[in-house]
C-alpha cells in the first residue's frame, strides 16, 4: 500500500525538516514511471496542515530503493537542506538499517568490504573482492541480532553509501534479503517489497543543533512482527 497524505507516517517535523517512514512502493521523488513520488505527498502534506499559498519548498536529502522501507528526511528549508548534504558527505548522519536474510550467516557480527560496480542497464550492482575499473569501495557492518524459523534478522550500518550496496553486499556472502529477486532471493514479496527497512537515524538537527534520534516502526507483516 503506498503512501498517500492521509496515511502518510510523519516520525519528526518542525520548520525545517520532515521526516518520514516510507513505505515499501514508494518512489522518493520523480523517476520515469511517472508515479506520485512521496516528495510530492510530503509538499501535499505540508501546504495542506500549515495552509501555505503557492508552491512548497521540500529538498530531498537521501533516498531509498522503491521496494525499502523506513526513514527518510526532507528538508524544509534551503538552509537545513544545504547542512543537511554537507552532513551527509562528512558522515555524520548516523543510519542503521534492519533486513531480513535468507538462512544465517557464517559469522554473528562482521565487516563486509567489497569493491562495487554498478551495471545501469539492470540496474544492478556487482561485488567484488579488488578494486576494477569504475568500481567503489563499499563497507558495512552486520550483526545478528533474532534467529527465525528460515531467516535472520540483522542490524546493518554503513560505512559507505553505495548503489543497492546492502543488497548487493549481503547476497554475495549468500544471505540474500527476502524478497529480493534482483540479487538471488528466490520468490518475490506480494507486494513487491523486500524486508529491507531504514530503521533508525542520529544526527544533530542541521539549524538547532538538538540530538535527533528517531526509530521507524517497521511494515506490518508477520515476517516483521515476530522481529519486532
Amino acid at each position: 500500500m503506498k503512501s498517500t497524505k492521509d496515511n502518510l507516517q510523519v516520525l519528526f517535523e518542525d520548520n525545517h525538516i520532515v521526516i518520514v517512514n516510507k513505505r515499501a512502493g514508494d518512489i522518493s521523488q520523480g523517476d520515469k514511471t511517472g508515479d506520485t513520488p512521496l516528495s510530492d505527498i510530503v509538499k501535499e502534506y505540508i501546504k495542506e496542515k500549515y495552509n501555505k499559498p503557492g508552491n512548497v519548498f521540500l529538498g530531498v536529502v537521501h533516498r531509498l530503493d522503491r521496494p525499502t522501507s523506513g526513514i527518510i528526511i526532507f528538508a524544509r528549508t534551503s538552509k537545513a537542506l544545504e547542512r543537511l548534504n554537507k552532513m551527509l558527505r562528512e558522515k555524520t548522519i548516523k543510519k542503521t538499517y534492519w533486513a531480513v536474510v535468507k538462512n544465517q550467516p557464517k559469522k554473528a557480527k562482521d565487516t563486509l568490504i567489497n569493491f562495487l560496480k554498478k551495471n545501469p542497464k539492470d540496474n544492478k550492482s556487482f561485488a567484488f573482492e579488488k578494486e576494477i575499473d569504475g568500481s567503489k569501495k563499499a563497507i558495512l557492518h552486520y550483526k545478528i541480532i533474532k534467529k527465525l524459523d528460515n531467516y535472520s534478522l540483522l542490524e546493518v550500518d554503513l560505512e559507505t553509501g553505495r548503489h543497492h550496496q546492502i543488497r548487493c553486499q549481503l547476497a554475495n556472502i549468500g544471505n540474500p534479503i527476502k524478497g529480493d529477486l534482483k540479487y538471488g532471493f528466490k520468490r518475490s514479496n506480494k507486494d513487491g517489497s523486500i524486508h529491507l527497512h531504514a530503521r533508525k537515524i542520529n544526527f544533530t538537527h542541521p539549524v538547532n543543533k538538538e540530538l535527533i534520534q528517531i526509530t521507524a516502526p517497521t511494515p506490518q507483516d508477520p515476517i516483521w512482527k515476530a522481529c519486532s
